[in-house]
């Protein structure tokens, strides 16, 4: 799949998408032609099924502790 279709499924910048490629996070992408890059369907396919199974981490709100200033109430509250 070529750039664009791979950004219709992965909503995530090239950059993003590079540095994971680079980490080893991410299916890599070959030269078709020197100047067309693509990636492999499948290992896309299997890189969001794997992400579907991972359990998540620390899936949580901001630590409210560690805020700076406390929110302001409006007079009327």
């Amino acid at each position: 799949m070529r750039r664009q279709e791979l950004r219709q499924i992965i909503p995530l910048s090239e950059t993003t998408i590079y540095e994971m490629e680079r980490r080893g996070e991410f299916p890599r992408r070959f030269n078709l032609t020197p100047r067309c890059v693509v990636w492999d369907l499948a290992e896309v396919e299997a890189w969001i099924e794997e992400r579907k199974q991972a359990p998540r981490k620390n899936i949580s709100g901001p630590d409210v502790r560690l805020r700076k200033t406390r929110p302001v109430r409006s007079s009327s509250d």
